[in-house]
């Protein structure tokens, strides 16, 4: 990273100074033009101010050591008089365009090569007030050659900015990167790294994963840990009922309860085994849920009657109530959803007690209900009854059958349906849960 931000800033400024060179020069360059033209045209002005035609010129003035040329020019195009040149030599200048400019608007500019010297050449030429025409040229240098004696400092600064350029580089890098260094060998110390204000979104957001994976880790690892714990207390009892049985020490009279216990733990073990590869189904990223219309109240109706059985032989009444709502959602979810928090309002009712399955709507939302006239949750243990293998009382959920990840794969179908869980519970009371479903196909959307 700190090679790739070092070579995209060196980069930058290589064509930001090769960019501002190009510029300067072609900048200094039109200067130049300019300058020499303006040279020319004063000179021009002066010289024709003191001669009237190109023969008083040519018989009267003598040229001064100088780089310009002067050539007078008769209004046929003949060469009268030229400073560098002989005019035996010179042909016939009168579609020269300076000269033609000159005759038609007094004065005339132009840069062109001169075949004549075989050089570039600047021209300017003013009419005389005979008709002739005067012009001046100077020989267009190399823009390198104006340069030439200041091209080596102009080197040496572009290399020393060059270099001050990577210094600076390396130093804007290592305090860009200097911060993301920090956080990844000491991500648990967040709030102790100064960083700009720019990166503390992207450190907010990497510190608050880092923390979900922590947390997820944590949880598998107490999951795994209460699945050992859970395996292994039914698999014991099997375990010591069957070596009774099988070393003889067991009586007639006792193998039918060994037996039955055996019966109970292996239900109960295959139970526990079946909810937990539920959750991890739920746990999958990639899981596909197909949705569609489901009347929740008719699945409601089909749990409570495959319950009535289970909650008479608990001395429970259970009745649904309500009234028909479709919902977008997948129907075997919605199947386990009524069935696990039913099932859980009658292992934790009392004897005599009640169970109420309600549809409804609240608000305009589908809303499904399940009350209780059971034991009731602590206040305490109200935000962790959704927990995995949470149990409030553990000796009767173990009497009543009870795995501990009912209501875990409950909080996990309602996330799946992008639904919100509500519990209201009182010691000795009851306890309320409820399900409020989004509007018509709003959770298929998300």
């Amino acid at each position: 990273m700190k090679k790739k931000i070092n070579r995209y800033l060196l980069l930058t400024v290589f064509l930001s100074l090769s960019t501002t060179l190009l510029m300067a020069i072609a900048v200094f360059h039109h200067m130049y033009r300019e300058q020499i033209i303006e040279d020319m045209k004063t000179y021009g002005e002066v010289l024709s101010g003191m001669i009237s035609s190109g023969e008083e010129l040519r018989d009267h003035y003598r040229s001064p050591d100088s780089d310009i040329r002067i050539t007078a020019i008769s209004a046929g195009g003949d060469v009268v008089y030229d400073s560098q040149a002989g005019n035996e030599t010179l042909g016939n200048h009168a579609d020269r365009p300076e000269v033609k400019e000159a005759e038609e608007t007094g004065e005339g500019y132009a840069v062109r090569h001169s075949d004549t010297l075989n050089r570039d050449m600047y021209y300017y030429a003013v009419q005389l007030e005979n008709g002739d025409v005067l012009r001046l040229s100077k020989e267009e240098k190399n823009i390198w050659s104006v340069f030439e004696s200041t091209l080596r400092p102009i080197i040496a600064i572009g290399i020393g900015m060059f270099l001050l350029c990577m210094l600076l580089s390396r130093y804007i890098t290592n305090s860009l990167v200097r911060p993301i260094e920090k956080l990844a060998s000491d991500i648990d110390n967040v709030d102790g790294i100064q960083t700009y204000e720019e990166l503390v979104p992207f450190i907010t957001t990497i510190q608050k994963q880092h923390e979900d994976i922590l947390k997820s880790a944590k949880m598998r690892q107490e999951f795994t840990a209460n699945v050992s714990h859970e395996l292994k207390t039914p698999l014991t009892s099997i375990s010591g009922y069957a070596e009774l049985i099988e070393t003889g020490l067991a009586g007639e009279d006792n193998i039918q309860r060994f037996a039955a216990e055996i019966h109970r733990n292996a239900k109960r073990l295959l139970t526990l085994i079946n909810d937990i590869i539920r959750l991890s189904e739920l746990d999958a990223d990639d899981m596909e849920v197909a949705f569609s219309d489901v009347d929740l109240y008719g699945l409601a109706e089909t749990c409570v009657e495959s319950l009535r059985l289970n909650a008479e032989s608990h001395g429970i009444h259970i009745e649904c109530s309500g009234m028909p709502c479709i919902v977008h959602g997948n129907k075997e979810m919605l199947e386990e959803l009524l069935y696990n928090l039913s099932d859980n309002a009658i292992r934790y009712n009392r004897l005599g007690g009640k169970v109420q399955v309600i549809i409804g709507k609240e608000n305009g939302f589908p809303v499904l209900i399940v009350k209780d006239t059971g034991i009731g949750i602590p206040k305490e243990s109200q935000e962790r009854v959704f927990e995995r293998f949470y149990r409030v009382d553990k000796s009767r959920s173990k009497q009543t059958g009870g795995t501990g990840l009912g209501l875990a794969i409950v909080k996990h179908i309602v996330a799946q349906h992008h639904a919100k869980l509500r519990l209201r519970s009182e010691v000795g009371v009851g306890t309320e849960v409820s399900v409020t479903f989004s509007n018509e196909k709003e959770a298929a959307a998300k």
